[in-house]
């Protein structure tokens, strides 16, 4: 047999010319400011409607609004709650044949004030918060942290609260008991070193001058009425985030990889979001959304299981031509779908919970997973081998480099995405994302080869796939 058929991976870097360089750290730049500026899902989304109205998209609630026909070539975006966009680029071929998507999620694991979070405490002022999305507690003390979020008055008023990433700002965060009386601490289980209930942030310790009775909280509360004109009442329609504070950064000597907050998955949104606005007059409709609430298994009016996407492709279909029920259920049964989410990547100081061949590897591009979910491929989409052989066709015409993977040994659990869901409608769906060290920590690392992959990738499946 003439030549070497055996699979053989190499690492994306070694392939690159000066301009391939050149292209990927610009990416990263764009990406590092999207992820410094976007560490919540309104923040994402105001963003996303930034760049998507500088790439010619319209506001498609005015379309509908006056019942303007759309058209092949026209750009339309459309949120849902300030925490959930979608955008379609209407191409030439007949909607009902299907549309090219790429689905992503902007919610990270973090911390959340409860809505009566604030008291006092021997003159300290804390916050109470609730874990959002899988974290390991302990990971999340004696970080600097910010908040961020919108306090909703009773008039309506909104108020932007954003402390902690400015050089001149204050910043919070969780105390930690000392090692000098952590005896009985350190003999715990990692669920329980640190409770659900202890991550309390500290954010103050001043007394307010005249008063006897809590009066470090109310320091605290005439700050918060001078700064922002709320009072404590407020909070109790609030949606204030308590995350790490700082800037993306790139990490390794090298600069070859980078670090930041909230990387699962809006490392995968961005690049969706990219590909979708730098493909012009694609043959098939093409779609990007961006989504809420993954995190906490996509429930809810802004996650994946809301009806926001179905009705979405309702209102386009009635105003490319006429809307019946029929033509909606073929649109989304004759889709195509990158669910476009995070891998673990192969970390050789943990490789015992991993199988070397079924694994994302920094440098190695794109991942493919055929299915996520747990142990017995529950909770799995499985995706067709028909799908992933088209899906291979692209990405090597295209010269994108891809690998595919598992989330760790089978017997070691697993991981989940919005996959699932759209499969319900009878589309063709699969995982397809960037490999992650450190997940769901509150810094994680990825690769910018495999995010310049990525970007790739999606580009190619939005030009080429039917």
């Amino acid at each position: 047999m003439e030549g070497d058929i055996s699979m053989n991976r190499e690492n994306a870097w070694t392939t690159y010319e000066e301009a391939d360089l050149k292209a990927l750290e610009e990416l990263c730049k764009e990406y590092k400011d999207f992820l410094s500026n976007g560490k919540t899902e309104r923040e994402c989304v105001a963003q996303s409607i930034e760049l998507a109205k500088k790439a010619g998209y319209q506001d498609l609630e005015e379309l509908i609004k006056n019942q303007t026909p759309l058209k092949a070539g026209n750009k339309v975006y459309r949120t849902w709650m300030e925490k959930t966009i979608a955008l379609f680029q209407i191409g030439e071929d007949a909607i009902e044949d299907g549309l090219n998507i790429l689905g992503a999620h902007i919610d990270s694991p973090r911390l959340d004030l409860k809505q009566n979070p604030l008291y006092e405490d021997t003159e300290m002022a804390l916050l109470d918060t609730h874990y959002y999305g899988g974290v390991k507690k302990y990971q999340w003390v004696t970080l600097p942290m910010a908040l961020h979020g919108v306090v909703v008055k009773k008039d309506g008023t909104k108020v932007n609260i954003c402390i902690g990433e400015k050089d001149e700002d204050p910043v919070v965060g969780i105390t930690d008991l000392l090692i000098h009386l952590s005896g009985k601490q350190m003999q715990k289980k990692g669920n329980v070193i640190v409770e659900g209930e202890d991550l309390n942030v500290l954010i103050g310790s001043k007394p307010l001058k005249g008063e006897e009775k809590e009066a470090v909280k109310k320091q605290l509360l005439q700050l918060f009425d001078e700064e922002y004109g709320i009072e404590e009442e407020d909070f109790l329609s609030a949606e204030i985030e308590v995350v790490p504070a700082g800037k993306a950064r790139d990490f390794g000597l090298d600069r070859s990889m980078i670090m930041s907050y909230g990387q699962d998955d809006r490392v995968c949104a961005y690049t969706s979001l990219a590909a979708m606005l730098n493909v012009e007059a694609p043959k098939r409709t093409s779609c990007c959304i961006l989504v809420d609430k993954e995190e906490i298994g996509s429930v809810g009016a802004t996650g994946m299981h809301s009806r926001f996407f179905e009705n979405t492709v309702a209102e386009i279909l009635a105003l490319t031509g006429d809307y019946n029920d029929l033509r909606l259920r073929r649109t989304l049964q004759n889709s195509y779908m990158l669910s476009s989410d995070v891998s673990a990547a192969f970390d050789p100081n943990y490789p015992s919970v991993m199988e070397k061949k079924n694994c994302a590897y920094f440098g190695k591009g794109l991942v493919l997973n055929k299915y996520t979910g747990a142990r017995g491929k529950s909770g799995s989409n499985d995706a067709n081998p028909e799908y992933i052989a088209q899906l291979r066709k692209i990405f090597d015409e295209a010269k994108v480099a891809f690998q595919t993977a598992e989330l760790g040994k089978v017997d070691e659990g697993g991981g989940g995405t919005i996959a699932y869901i759209p499969a319900a409608y009878s589309m063709n769906v699969i995982d397809c994302g960037v490999a992650v060290l450190s997940m769901h920590a509150p810094w994680e690392i990825t690769s910018k080869s495999d995010i310049y992959e990525v970007e790739k990738g999606y580009e190619a499946f939005l030009k080429n796939c039917r």
